[in-house]
């Protein structure tokens, strides 16, 4: 599956793949073999996190797999109470996953549930240093990203929130491109009853699973989605997400599901 082109939405910075491969909750040798896998089988997305305890496990995946670094959009984030150890934290970040700079390096949840413009500060130097190509937060609402832009003049490049077909909020996904910023997706299969009947009536129209269409519902919303799986079948599954497409109609019934 290995030659499975994933479509990108260009960000400050670079192109991010819509479709990730995530790694929270991914421990140890598991974490290791599961991000092999999926980069064998073709993601070139791969998700992890300070927080997480695994960078170095998915820097060993990078380094034996044989892909070009170059290839391969690797996001990491700034635990929130790293707030003050920015410049040490993405050092020890890099250092572990093996390489001299990140894709994308986000604030995990805000500082103190704060927007906290001055740790966006430094995470803006981080990327003028070229130790991230690419700036972002997660867990932030809009009124913390405006809050940001009004102290810095630059929004984030992504942020990445829970979505699932339950969490649909036009209006939501509309202020974040307002503001250019793109909207990943976590949790999208654990937020999500894949018996749903516009899910599954997807799913038997395209010969496919329910989780996939899940995905793919998604993709057709320009959200990047970040699944996560340590099963290899599961993993290729996944990937599957982009060798079909969802009705205009498909999409509209599974969007009524968040209402």
């Amino acid at each position: 599956m290995a030659d499975i082109t994933t479509p990108t939405l260009t960000i400050p910075g670079g192109a991010i793949p819509v479709l990730g491969f995530g790694t929270w909750q991914a421990e140890g040798s598991d974490a290791e073999l599961a991000v092999s896998a999926a980069l064998q089988l073709g993601f070139r997305h791969v998700d992890t996190a300070t927080g997480y305890g695994n960078e170095a496990q998915v820097g060993r995946a990078l380094a034996t797999v044989g892909i070009d670094r170059d290839d391969v959009f690797v996001t990491t984030k700034l635990p929130p109470d790293h707030a003050g150890r920015e410049r040490q934290t993405i050092t020890e970040s890099l250092a572990a996953l093996g390489t001299d700079h990140v894709d994308l390096w986000l604030i995990h949840w805000p500082p103190h549930k704060q927007a906290s413009p001055e740790v966006w500060q430094e995470l803006r130097r981080a990327r003028d240093e070229g130790l991230t190509r690419s700036i972002g937060v997660s867990n932030y609402s809009i009124a913390q990203i405006d809050e940001l832009v009004a102290a810095t003049g630059e929004a984030p490049a992504v942020n990445q929130i829970p979505y699932s077909p339950v969490d649909h909020d036009p209006d939501l996904l509309a202020a974040h491109r307002e503001r250019g910023v793109v909207v990943e997706g976590y949790s999208p299969l654990k937020r999500t009853d894949l018996d749903a009947e516009p899910i599954v009536a997807a799913a038997r129209a395209h010969g496919v699973t329910p989780a996939q269409v899940v995905l793919r519902w998604h993709v057709e919303h320009d959200v990047v989605v970040i699944p996560k799986s340590v099963r290899r079948e599961r993993i290729e599954e996944n990937l599957g997400t982009l060798g079909f497409s969802l009705t205009a109609d498909e999409v509209a019934a599974i969007d009524a599901l968040g209402r």
